[in-house]
């Protein structure tokens, strides 16, 4: 029997909004998912299925929060086993990455299938040259692989070969992949069919996968259990963390783990239509955030300050260039004290919202109509009166292409006391 922790996409380093508290949550996270999970469970080993680093050139402070947690591992005698990403795999013919460094220094052991002119091969672990295709630890047989991007497919073929001639019975087996699957995205780019990661299910019972940062499972031997912390706004609403695992047998059991440091994210999406100024808007924002932000138990309530981001729809009812979005920013981070506010800018501009609603059945008269009138009521004096004055103008219009004598259009203009007033 083993218990292990399976990690992916923990993204040491990685940069987003500018911000260095971010870079930091990213390391706390992983810290904290070791102690609880690793250190405290008194697990077996750790693998790491890929993109332990958030890209290949790792800056100093990256480095330190990676030996930071390996050293902890290392000091309390838990093995990490890894396999390279794409965003820490080494450059295309290069030799050098620093997954591999980290495991020439004994922090892991990096697990590489060998290619060469006769295809692909699997060595056992060489502890005094520290490299391997595969290593035997707690009972178990885990074997590594490469970043394979779209080649994927073509490359576990050869894979499944190459397993053939290294089952042991009395060992359990385990891989790690760094690859989408089919029907696991919300977006279409390619992945790696179910049926073709069915091949390898005769020889692998527990198949440890990263690259995709939210929690998936299938069948119950494909696990991957997306990035530690979210990589941006619309990750943090997935469900993700870390897989304790135990082996008993012929099976496993594998809990997914949620409970440790993360940073909070707060979305809020606002209706900017029917506000006439860009100060009316704001006040009815904070009216809105003051409600959603005490129900979030937010005001002073969280141990870390959140992410905010708010969301501007709709259409504005005021030129765009007096939208505001720097002064809501810093009003908004001054009243709440978030981390960090976030303002997505999705209205529609009044300049553009000319005949907003109309269909390829609404007939050329009724556009015409409908484009004048929008056009009228962007001016406060001649708001209330814009269906008249379209009326107007569309008799003037009529009149000029019916040859009639200037005289009478002007008569017409004159005549129009409502607004000429």
């Amino acid at each position: 029997m083993a218990r292990f922790l399976h990690l992916a996409d923990i993204h040491l380093g990685i940069r987003r909004y500018r911000s260095e508290e971010r870079t930091r949550d990213f390391f706390f996270a992983w810290q904290d998912v070791l102690e609880r999970y690793a250190i405290r469970e008194r697990v077996d080993f750790v693998l790491i299925a890929g993109d332990f680093f958030d890209a290949r050139k790792v800056e100093p402070q990256a480095m330190n929060h990676a030996i930071a947690g390996l050293e902890r591992l290392r000091n309390a005698g838990i093995p990490v086993v890894a396999i390279e990403g794409n965003h820490d795999c080494r450059e295309a013919g290069s030799s050098f990455s620093w997954l591999r460094s980290l495991s020439q220094w004994g922090f892991m052991h990096l697990l590489e299938p060998v290619y060469d002119e006769g295809g692909v091969s699997l060595h056992p672990w060489n502890e005094r040259e520290r490299r391997g295709s595969y290593i035997d630890l707690a009972g178990t047989r885990i074997f590594g692989s490469l970043w394979y991007g779209s080649t994927v497919g073509q490359a576990l073929g050869s894979l499944v070969e190459a397993l053939r001639g290294h089952h042991q019975e009395q060992l359990y087996p385990i891989m790690m992949l760094h690859t989408d699957v089919e029907g696991q995205l919300n977006r279409p780019i390619p992945a790696l069919p179910v049926a073709r990661l069915d091949e390898l299910r005769s020889h692998v019972r527990y198949l440890a996968l990263g690259h995709t940062h939210k929690k998936f499972e299938i069948d119950g031997w494909v696990y991957n259990p997306g990035s530690l912390e979210a990589c941006n706004v619309d990750e943090y609403f997935n469900e993700r963390g870390a897989y304790l695992v135990e082996t008993n047998g012929d099976g496993h059991r594998a809990e997914l783990k949620r409970d440790y440091q993360q940073r909070p994210i707060i979305r809020q999406s606002f209706d900017v239509s029917g506000y006439e100024t860009s100060t009316t808007l704001f006040e009815a924002l904070l009216t809105q955030l003051d409600g959603e932000l005490a129900h979030e138990g937010t005001n002073g309530g969280e141990a870390l300050p959140p992410v905010l981001e708010v969301t501007l729809r709709g259409q504005l009812g005021f030129s765009s260039s007096s939208l505001e979005l720097n002064r809501y920013r810093e009003e908004i981070r001054g009243r709440y004290n978030p981390l960090l506010v976030i303002i997505r800018n999705l209205t529609m501009p009044i300049e553009l919202a000319v005949g907003l609603g109309l269909t390829e059945q609404t007939s050329r008269a009724e556009r015409e109509r409908r484009v004048i009138e929008d056009l009228l009521t962007r001016e406060i004096r001649y708001r209330d009166h814009a269906a008249s004055l379209a009326g107007l103008i569309l008799e003037a219009k009529r009149l000029a292409l019916s040859s009639e004598a200037p005289e009478r259009i002007l008569d017409l203009i004159a005549r129009q006391e409502e607004w000429n007033e």
